[in-house]
């Protein structure tokens, strides 16, 4: 139960071959200015043990993600504290844009993507990570996403 983007909403397709441009499955640089981690947006799934997910994109500032890439590796690297950013996934399926939502980036032990926590504002997205979801609900977003053909079944 895990749709993801497979780059931030600023990227373009014409950077791959620029030398100050990495896209990776895990982070991205654009311009040698914007920097960018791939996290879970999760929320729970009313009624069953199993969370629904939304891999994401999320804009750090260079200071956060110089340190984030120097601990990447690390065991213990869950013990940082969470880093400020802000979502660059644009996920079509709520009414309003989920484009510069506020974050916090919780990184978790190597080899586990990052737990992204939105602001608790009233934004559908994040009232869902707050609140759950039903699976009904994740039909739906099932449904929206693979007939819009945004995003990847994981």
């Amino acid at each position: 139960m895990n749709y993801t983007a497979e780059a931030p909403a600023v990227w373009d397709p014409a950077f791959a071959d620029a030398d100050d441009c990495l896209l990776s499955t895990d982070q991205c640089v654009v311009r040698a200015q914007h920097y960018f981690v791939k996290g879970l947006i999760e929320m729970p799934v009313i009624g069953s043990d199993e969370a629904f997910s939304w891999g994401v994109w999320v804009s750090l500032s260079r200071q956060s993600f110089s340190r984030a890439s120097d601990l990447w590796d690390r065991p213990g690297r869950e013990t940082e504290k969470p880093y400020f950013g802000w979502l660059t996934t644009d996920l079509p399926v709520y009414p309003a844009t989920t484009l510069n939502l506020k974050t916090r980036v919780h990184t978790r032990p190597v080899g586990e993507r990052p737990f992204v926590e939105l602001e608790p504002t009233d934004h559908p997205l994040a009232v869902e990570q707050r609140t759950g979801i039903s699976l009904e609900r994740v039909r739906e977003i099932a449904s929206a996403v693979l007939h819009a053909g945004d995003g990847e079944q994981r």
